[in-house]
């Protein structure tokens, strides 16, 4: 029997040069004359240990890392086929503190199954949540999600039983189930990850909401940065219709879903869930005016469910185990698990999946170990480039939608990105604005055109010219683009431009002062 090694095809891992080491592995076991089947899974996001390599044991999966192409003569030396030792060993997989200290539920199968093996995902309980639902009535699937708590994990944070609902309610010969996998926030990568990794989850969610609704065609909306994520995704659809998963019987149910992915250009503004709409429609990705809602006048003019690829790939294990069981984790309005993704400058950066309610502080110092540099933390940005500066005085907020939006914050795709004591925060709040004015669609005046300004304001400010007054005009300009821009991205820009000057006032300094006296 072939000894299995698996090896990721994460992109993270990928980049750390887990393509070289399965080629080296694979040549090196035949020229060995091993009996060996390299498995190309997910990653299990520790991305400090990728690449990661793991052998199939009697005694469970262990594993190696991080591995590189100069490692593999000293690994076969030591017997590794066999789980020998070896001074990158890190023992059984599931015992590594950083992986079993987690509550894996959306993740629960991603680095575990070969991502196009329909066979490894019903063995790890896949589609167990889509049989359940084929038992029940559109109705009593909308109650079970709403019951549960989850809410958009795209950033919004709003009720996804309540969206569903809607669309069910939304009288229409055809209705539409959209995931939005356009994930361009900084410091993001889950949903990468786990179309990357466990691809039938997301049809399985995509499915579950398609007869929640009556919607029988899906689309995954993803970035044309993503190709390995595109290519699985396509695989794993293409598996899943020949298996009777998708298409015109599902299940042998008699209910019909079937979906596709779509990709978009390039464009941060198409995460908005109406540009987006534009883009997939042939359009211009640029934001258009609610209402109409896209729950009701959505894709095509047709009702239309808009989820975050997390939110969607959290509803199968709903299914599967019950509302009352995901609700079990969290606090206050904030249910269930988010995959935290711990990023920037820190030492253990990766994915981390828990229940809401672990403070920032324990997030960044305890979990993602404290700065790579060894220098002290002096802010962390939560929520992709349009979230807040937290400082270190702001490290007990629990991570919960709504304790963050008490300290001016957002949790938003629940990136976190770690900043030591060398980070220049004016530099950072001057970013913002210039992002804002780069990716902004250009249909309303407050970011198209507040953004520019903003940016010139944060220049004069560093010149020295007038700082009362500049500091002044950029506070005001922040209130006029969060409460007049059409979508988030002006809306939320605001969000890191305040904070910053709020909580690092001393990095706002005129610079032509300083040099003066020196």
């Amino acid at each position: 029997m072939s000894i299995k090694v698996y090896v990721p095809l994460d992109s993270g891992s990928v980049a750390l040069g887990a393509d070289d080491v399965a080629s080296a592995i694979a040549a090196k076991a035949s020229k060995a004359g091993s009996d060996v089947k390299i498995v190309r899974n997910g990653s299990f996001g520790m991305y400090w240990l990728e690449p990661m390599v793991e052998v199939e044991t009697p005694r469970g999966r262990v594993a190696y890392g991080p591995v590189s192409t100069d490692d593999i003569d000293a690994l076969f030396e030591a017997d590794f086929l066999t789980g020998g030792p070896h001074k990158l060993y890190l023992g059984r997989t599931q015992e590594i503190p950083f992986l079993k200290s987690q509550s894996r539920l959306t993740f629960q199968r991603c680095g575990i199954v070969d991502p196009v093996s329909l066979d490894d995902y019903r063995a790890n309980d896949g589609l167990t949540g889509l049989e359940s639902a084929l038992k029940m009535t559109d109705a009593e699937i909308v109650k079970a999600v709403t019951d549960s708590g989850l809410r958009g994990r795209g950033g919004a944070g709003f009720p996804t039983g309540i969206k569903w609902n809607t669309v069910r309610e939304a009288p229409a010969d055809q209705k539409y189930i959209v995931c939005n996998a356009d994930e361009g926030d900084s410091g993001t990568f889950a949903d990468r990850m786990i179309m990357e990794g466990e691809p039938f989850v997301l049809i399985e969610g995509m499915i579950i909401a398609g007869l929640a609704t009556g919607a029988t065609k899906g689309y995954v909306y993803t970035r044309s940065e993503y190709p390995t994520a595109i290519d699985v995704m396509n695989e794993a659809i293409k598996v899943a219709r020949a298996a009777g998963v998708l298409g015109d019987n599902v299940l042998g149910s008699g209910k019909a879903f079937d979906m596709e992915v779509r990709m978009g250009a390039g464009a941060y503004v198409c995460g908005e869930e109406t540009s987006l709409l534009n883009s997939m429609e042939g359009k211009r990705g640029v934001v258009r005016a609610k209402p109409p809602l896209p729950a009701l006048e959505g894709f095509l003019g047709r009702p239309t469910v808009v989820n975050n690829v997390i939110s969607l790939c959290s509803v199968p294990v709903i299914l599967e185990k019950g509302a009352e069981y995901y609700r079990d984790y969290g606090m206050g309005r904030s249910r269930g698990t988010i995959p935290i993704q711990i990023a920037g400058n820190v030492k253990h950066g990766g994915l981390y999946e828990v229940g809401f309610g672990l403070t920032l502080g324990e997030i960044v110092e305890q979990i993602g170990g404290g700065t790579a540099t060894g220098r002290p933390v002096k802010a962390v940005q939560v929520g992709g480039p349009l979230g807040a500066y937290f400082p270190k005085e702001l490290f007990d907020t629990p991570f919960d939608y709504e304790e963050f939006a008490k300290r001016d914050g957002l949790i938003g795709h629940a990136g976190v990105v770690v900043f030591d004591d060398t980070v220049d925060m004016m530099k950072q709040a001057r970013f913002a604005m210039e992002f804002c004015a780069i990716e902004s669609c250009g249909k309303c005046t407050p970011c198209r055109i507040g953004s520019i300004r903003g940016t010139e304001v944060v220049d004069k400010l560093e010149r020295g010219e007038q700082p009362e007054l500049q500091t002044e005009l950029l506070r005001d300009l922040c209130e006029t683009m969060k409460f007049g821009s059409l979508c988030a991205l002006g809306g939320f820009t605001p969000y890191p431009v305040l904070s910053a000057l709020t909580h690092f006032p001393d990095d706002f300094k005129p610079r032509a002062l300083d040099i003066a006296a020196e």
